[in-house]
């Protein structure tokens, strides 16, 4: 579904992204490993469109999609969750929810019930300012809002942050589910080697903003994993 061949990313001079190539399959979660700072949530920006990349190719579907804006790339089927949720807390939980309508066509613009199924709490604050929730509760929000569009490739980064345990079981079921449907790909940024291992068919790991470790989940040991983790 997603290939990223060799990806260059700078911010000014600075180089954040170093010949990055990273693959998501169809019914499949690809976990992205790194502590902080190490081009995370760059490569997830340069797949959505919000980041230009300076060399390299990205393919969803087998269809170049570097020469398309995010608004175009949306509606191709990809749906960003960002690190931080970024819903809208003057907005309702349903009006949040219709934002993801905006790549939609008239036929699709509903909220399919599989996002109630997934995170029910949401249908009992449909009425409640996005706001208001709790931190937990919008990374819900902002599941639901991307689920409303469909997507063919469902990107997640840092899903678990400052989550509650309760509801990072949540999300992790959720997760399982999509995948184990087998219509999407998921890409899945953590820090958290632990709550990835459980959900990931294959892993990315970077440091420095280069792949030093790559393969399935059986491929690659624990202690590898963890080494490129700890501070």
């Amino acid at each position: 579904m997603l290939a990223v061949e060799n990806v260059d990313l700078f911010y000014g001079a600075a180089q954040a992204l170093k010949s990055v190539s990273v693959t998501a399959e169809q019914g499949k979660v690809t976990c992205v490993l790194g502590r902080n700072g190490v081009g995370k949530t760059s490569l997830l920006k340069a797949i959505a469109g919000q980041q230009a990349v300076s060399a390299g190719t990205i393919t969803l579907a087998g269809e170049n999609i570097l020469s398309m804006r995010p608004y175009d790339r949306a509606r191709k089927g990809i749906a960003y969750v960002p690190q931080g949720r970024e819903i809208f807390p003057l907005l309702t939980v349903r009006e949040n929810l219709e934002t993801g309508y905006a790549c939609l066509d008239r036929k699709t613009s509903f909220v399919p019930d599989e996002v109630f199924e997934l995170f029910p709490v949401l249908k009992d604050m449909l009425r409640r300012r996005g706001g208001d929730l709790s931190g937990g509760q919008q990374q819900q929000l902002a599941i639901g809002r991307a689920l409303v569009m469909r997507p063919k490739l469902l990107i997640l980064d840092e899903p678990t942050e400052g989550i509650q345990p309760s509801i990072i079981k949540d999300i992790g079921r959720a997760i399982a589910f999509l995948r184990d449907r087998g219509d999407m790909a998921i890409v899945l940024v953590e820090q958290y080697f632990d709550f990835a291992k459980e959900l990931a068919d294959s892993f990315a790991v970077l440091d420095r903003g280069e792949v030093v470790a790559s393969g399935g989940r059986e491929e690659l040991a624990n202690s590898d994993v963890r080494r490129h983790l700890t501070v």
